[in-house]
């Protein structure tokens, strides 16, 4: 069992990993340290590098939130932890804690 744990938080750790490097480097790399070969290009009648760091990153931000679900619903269900276990009867994967009634 803790074997199984640690690959499931392995997988969630690599996929916010990835997001977040790549989430970096369109806010941060394009936003920024890029904004002045990107002003070169014109876009719809802006400087690229200007729109990018108005408008761009937040779209791609958005995205990745998409993205993330996604690659979590398919991690939940690659290690048995998803939602839908019970074949969508809505019981509760295990049994609630309850109170000791002293």
């Amino acid at each position: 069992m803790q074997d199984k744990h640690r690959a499931y938080w392995r997988a969630n750790l690599r996929l916010m990993g990835v997001l977040l490097a790549l989430w970096f480097l369109v806010s941060f790399g394009f936003g920024i340290l890029l904004v002045e070969p990107l002003n070169q290009v014109p876009f719809f009648g802006f400087k690229l590098g200007f729109w990018w760091a108005q408008q761009g990153s937040i779209y791609v931000f958005i995205v990745l939130i998409f993205v993330y679900a996604a690659a979590m619903r398919h991690i939940d269900r690659k290690h048995g932890v998803d939602d839908e276990r019970d074949g969508g009867k809505g019981e509760p994967p295990c049994e609630p804690l309850r109170k000791n009634s002293k």
